[in-house]
């Protein structure tokens, strides 16, 4: 087959799959995709039917990009005619002593001129009589939070790629990325053969340090195993997408959870954020950490007993995380003609964005979305005494 491309992808889940459909638009023809499994499979971090996507976050940086982030999520649903993103509100809830997180959320809001509501416990029973909050539980809800669907995503995404001419490879390994001292583009060694670029993508998640190897290139990233639990709610209304807001609720020492309405499975789903244990992709199981089950569990029993029934099934995942839980977003200072991303385990709402600022990237080398401070020069990955910081808020 032809092995010279203009640009080649590797990695094909949510932020492969974007870049590979943005690049379609812009070459064409002349986009190769590499994925070393098949599509749509669940070893890595981009499986299951829903994400978070929000307006509401906790420093300005992520907040500047939200609003971008759903206009490149339209634009996919415009051309495919398929719907992705589903608003149903969202709430960011915390306890006594954890008030700061909210408001780090709130001025972040602010800043950017996005409207909230602060609302007490029992005001935010009174709208969702579905949870049972602790009288000094506090509450911010943003009316545009919802969820976006990344199995229909990276599926709409991949197909209207090729509807644009580019050529996605499934099970196909990439082994070594050997790119041009000239800065002239790279050559790809893969299980099909060795393909030739302009330019790389990388979008390979858990497994990017080893697609990294021969680039001098190396990430410091901790991969852990996480899960989610899906439970056959008997209050299927009550919890139905018009009636219950995806949720986070940051309990510092308490854990931090966060879950959705019914959706894609006639169950409600919720999980523990960082509650798994440090894994590597060979190392990984697909068996459920009961302890950490049982912590959700008893989470929901206390504070929003009604999404619990009979456990549909719990499903595990990888997240691969930076040192400081931020994106990186950036070309190898030494081979500007590789690019790379990482999501740090939330970048799933901002991955169609992501994959329009990779393709600016390769085919601009630069891009007006302020991406400064997802860069591979920052202390958090170039410092070895930077101390790990993998919640999102502080």
């Amino acid at each position: 087959m032809r092995t010279t491309w203009d640009c080649i992808v590797i990695g094909v889940g949510g932020i492969g799959s974007a870049a590979t459909y943005w690049l379609s638009k812009i070459l064409g023809p002349n986009v190769l995709a590499l994925e070393q499994f098949r599509l749509g499979h669940e070893h890595g971090a981009s499986q299951d039917h829903s994400r978070i996507i929000r307006l509401s976050y906790h420093t300005p940086e992520y907040t500047a990009l939200t609003p971008a982030t759903y206009e490149a999520w339209a634009e996919v649903e415009a051309e495919s005619g398929q719907q992705l993103v589903f608003r149903t509100g969202g709430l960011d809830i915390a306890p006594a002593g954890q008030e700061h997180v909210l408001e780090s959320y709130a001025t972040s809001m602010q800043a950017a001129g996005i409207p909230y509501e602060s609302l007490s416990a029992r005001e935010a029973m009174a709208r969702w009589p579905q949870w049972q909050l602790q009288s000094d539980d506090r509450v911010l809800f943003q009316s545009e939070s919802g969820l976006v669907d990344p199995r229909r995503a990276i599926q709409t995404q991949v197909a209207l790629a090729r509807a644009h001419g580019a050529t996605v490879l499934d099970e196909t390994q990439v082994l070594d990325i050997q790119p041009h001292a000239s800065g002239s583009g790279a050559d790809v060694i893969t299980t099909r053969g060795t393909f030739h670029a302009g330019n790389v993508v990388v979008c390979a998640d858990a497994w990017t340090n080893q697609v990294l190897a021969s680039t001098g290139t190396q990430v410091p990233l901790t991969v852990t195993q996480e899960q989610v639990t899906y439970w056959g709610t008997p209050n299927l209304r009550d919890f139905g997408l018009d009636r219950f807001p995806i949720w986070i609720f940051h309990g510092g020492a308490q854990g931090y959870f966060y879950g959705f309405p019914v959706y894609g499975e006639v169950a409600t789903k919720a999980g523990e954020d960082v509650g798994g244990e440090v894994v590597t992709p060979e190392t990984r199981t697909y068996d459920p950490n009961l302890l950490t089950k049982a912590k959700l569990e008893a989470f929901m029993a206390q504070r929003c007993p009604g999404a619990l029934g009979p456990e549909l099934y719990t499903r595990t995942c990888l997240y691969t995380l930076t040192p400081d839980r931020d994106f990186v977003i950036d070309r190898l200072p030494e081979f500007p003609q590789v690019s790379v991303a990482l999501g740090a385990a939330h970048a799933y709402k901002f991955s169609s964005l992501i994959g329009q600022i990779l393709a600016d990237l390769a085919t601009e080398g630069d891009t007006r979305q302020p991406i400064a401070p997802f860069t591979l020069q920052r202390p958090a990955l170039t410092d070895p005494t930077f101390t790990p910081t993998f919640q999102l808020i502080a």
